[in-house]
């Protein structure tokens, strides 16, 4: 049964920018849709329009029920209560004054005989385990784990038959990824999934890839997906070897035409010299250069058109390898300690961060995964290694060493610069400007966005034109830092950086619940923060 269908939905900005155009697709019961595809692409767009929360430039949404939306940008939501974002608000206060003897139609509608409206709530948010936090709280005090847990809660309470979930995992910790994973498996309605998570991707079937063409849907999950999509590179590139003969023999043909013209036109001239008055001698001149011209145009045409394909192709077929970053060796040898911790904490308001105290070592040439539940201070234990923050107590001896740290906001891109100034800070080599050019085109920022401003861009965007900065640099950090860096990337983005990572020669410090993303960068190593011990491994 359709549940859900969207018939020629487009979207354009105030601006004028066209995000798509001409979408079709429904959903049926029981399907688990995973909608994937670049950022900038307008995912999060089109689930808002399926929510109905924001209106299409053309086109209709048909729902046979209202779907429940677990967004990804919660900041709209930081003046309500939980209750408020939990869509309960208005129920809760029709009970109150139901019980204080206000029966009137208007409040037992809004009840609607939900009489343990309270009880589902409570239970509905101990599940995720937030038996602290209460309907009343506001949601500005919360975690963006926190925040993703509260909105979690809410099907609990709702029982959607349609759910909308926009990169749930994004401030999840490891446990809370369990229970999601643990949802999406057991639901029995209809689900649309934006996420990177690889592991979140491989449970849902169908895969809906959203692209400049539009919507392609794919049978299968995400790794059924993955060789579909090999497939299509293999078929592409056979195309591209057939499109670069078939414009060597038009380029072949056109120079043999044009021999054969000029022969011709040769003995047309030695036949006709002395034997024809000069007038019409100049006629036959102007006919035969008019004739080469329109010779050369249909050729050119061609030629062109062959060229225009070839391009369109390799656009398509842009490989991983020239968006890596292939830093050389770091300089510092393997094995060098960098960071020795005694008896260390931090402390924020006179309260330790940590009821015990940090002791370890880290090493050069390690790959460190720094892992631990929302609140465990694994983004102050980075800032304190890589030297951002000093600790409270205790001691922390660290080495000269030069590092990469990027952060959540990554705060590397300036945003008051524009993409080409941005490039510009990093280039300490002294290369030309068609240089830096060049490399900004191989990440995908063409000359139509070297002067947008860098605080327009997403933060897959953003992540991108860090790595492009790096490269332009040319310079390979003894350490490299992250922090959460694949939280808001599209899977493109995560290749990118997970292909960067996987052949650096350096040391890697990063927190991540990413498991897929940390078995493929090999960490090799686990400092494991949790509420009452600390775990080295």
């Amino acid at each position: 049964m359709v549940c859900l269908t969207a018939h020629d939905i487009s979207y354009i900005h105030a601006d004028r920018e066209k995000l798509f155009e001409h979408l079709n697709f429904s959903v049926h019961d029981h399907d688990k849709v995973a909608l994937i595809g670049n950022n900038g692409t307008g995912k999060s767009t089109l689930l808002n329009i399926l929510s109905g929360s924001i209106k299409p430039t053309t086109g209709t949404v048909k729902s046979a029920n209202i779907p429940y939306v677990v967004p990804q940008h919660v900041g709209q939501f930081n003046t309500c209560t939980v209750a408020g974002a939990l869509q309960i608000q208005q129920k809760l206060g029709a009970l109150q004054h139901i019980l204080q003897g206000d029966t009137s139609n208007e409040n037992l509608k809004i009840l609607n005989e939900d009489w343990n409206i309270i009880e589902r709530s409570r239970e509905a948010l101990d599940k995720w385990e937030l038996q602290y936090i209460s309907l009343d709280m506001k949601m500005e005090d919360l975690s963006g784990g926190e925040k993703t847990k509260v909105f979690l809660s809410g099907i609990g309470i709702h029982q959607p038959e349609i759910i909308l979930l926009d990169e749930p995992t994004n401030h999840l910790d490891t446990h809370a990824r369990r229970m999601l994973y643990d949802l999406i498996n057991t639901f029995n309605h209809a689900l649309v999934v934006v996420s990177h998570d690889r592991i979140l991707l491989d449970m849902l079937n169908p895969v809906y890839e959203l692209d400049h063409r539009g919507i392609t849907v794919y049978g299968g999950n995400f790794a059924f997906y993955k060789q579909q999509k090999e497939l299509e590179r293999s078929a592409l590139e056979e195309k591209l070897k057939e499109k670069e003969k078939e414009l060597q023999v038009a380029k072949k043909t056109a120079r043999k035409a044009q021999e054969r013209k000029n022969k011709s036109d040769a003995r047309g001239w030695k036949q006709h010299e002395g034997k024809v008055p000069r007038i019409a001698m100049k006629l036959m001149e102007n006919r035969a250069e008019g004739s080469a011209s329109k010779l050369k145009e249909i050729h050119s045409e061609k030629i062109s058109g062959i060229s225009g394909e070839i391009q369109n192709i390799r656009n398509e077929l842009r490989d991983l390898e020239e968006m890596k970053v292939n830093f050389e060796s770091a300089h510092l040898h393997k094995g060098k300690i960098l960071a020795t911790a005694e008896k260390m904490n931090f402390s924020y308001e006179n309260h330790l961060l940590w009821d015990e105290h940090l002791n370890f070592q880290i090493r050069s040439g390690e790959r460190i995964v720094i892992k631990g539940p929302n609140g465990s201070g694994k983004t102050t234990l980075i800032k304190l290694i890589v030297g951002k923050l000093k600790p409270s107590s205790g001691i922390l001896n660290r080495a000269n060493f030069n590092t990469v740290y990027i952060d959540q906001e990554y705060s590397l891109i300036k945003n008051h610069l524009s993409i080409y100034e941005q490039a510009q800070q990093f280039n300490r080599g002294d290369l030309q400007e068609h240089e830096v050019k060049i490399r900004l085109n191989r990440f995908l920022f063409d000359k139509e966005t070297w002067h947008k401003p860098c605080s327009t861009l997403s933060g897959g965007e953003r992540m991108k034109l860090m790595l492009c900065c790096l490269m332009i640099e040319n310079r390979a950090p003894d350490v490299f830092a992250l922090d959460e860096p694949t939280n808001n990337l599209d899977i493109q983005n995560i290749e990118i950086l997970t292909a960067t990572l996987k052949t650096y020669q350096g040391t890697i410090l990063v927190v991540s619940h990413d498991t897929y993303f940390l078995k493929e960068i090999n960490t090799t190593r686990e400092i494991l923060l949790e509420e009452n011990e600390i775990k080295i491994y």
